[in-house]
């Protein structure tokens, strides 16, 4: 399965490179993703720090992913736990995955009390808007960190604002609200999940079977 991912805010290049290193090093066997940059335009995005910038963002996707070559490409993926244009009626030269939708069903498929932790309020009421467009009833509202967007790449203060966010939490499973970042071990209380590491490995069962159809 060949993937066409495209980030949800315009990075700089370093950004690029390790956001594509993460995927190259996530993806399961069968599974290719290509990461592209959110053109550079006056209204594309740096951060995701409100609801305006959300919403712009999701335009510019529809607009990039539109032009998506299927003969270089099996499928679309937004590089964004807030799965924009996933579930909405858009008219997409190939099929539109999304992390969240992915990692939430699989999650709730195995019961038990699932949440999720975000870096702002502004992600934080997104998801929670889309993860009920869904369906899926998480135990509590995705929690807020309260932390700039230069944390996305810096695993120890990430993981330092995760630890204090959710130990006290009443839940089995909290999906880490950032496609981005890598997940490591931490202290008590519920499981962490890595969205993008779990779509990814649902994606290539299902490449898998697919392929032996």
């Amino acid at each position: 399965m060949r993937i066409l991912a495209i980030t949800p805010i315009r990075v700089t290049d370093d950004e690029l490179v390790r956001r594509q290193e993460r995927y190259d090093r996530l993806a399961p066997a069968g599974v290719q993703v290509h990461l592209d940059n959110l053109a550079d335009s006056p209204d594309a995005p740096r951060a995701l720090d409100t609801a305006e910038q959300v919403a712009a963002s999701e335009t510019l996707l529809a607009a990039q992913f539109s032009t998506a070559d299927p003969s270089r490409y099996d499928a679309l993926l937004p590089d964004c736990v807030l799965d924009p244009l996933v579930g909405g009626n858009h008219h997409l030269p190939l099929p539109l995955h999304g992390i969240s939708r992915l990692t939430a069903h699989h999650l709730t498929g195995l019961g038990g009390r699932i949440g999720a932790v975000a870096r702002n309020g502004a992600i934080a009421d997104e998801l929670d808007r889309k993860l009920a467009s869904y369906g899926i009833v998480t135990t509590a509202p995705t929690a807020v960190m309260d932390l700039s967007f230069d944390a996305i790449a810096d695993d120890a203060v990430w993981a330092e604002a995760v630890d204090a966010t959710i130990s006290h939490l009443d839940l089995d499973a909290v999906i880490n609200a950032c496609s981005a970042v890598d997940v490591s071990a931490h202290g008590s209380g519920p499981r962490l999940v890595d969205p993008t590491r779990l779509a990814l490995e649902l994606l290539g069962l299902h490449a898998h079977r697919a392929a032996s159809v």
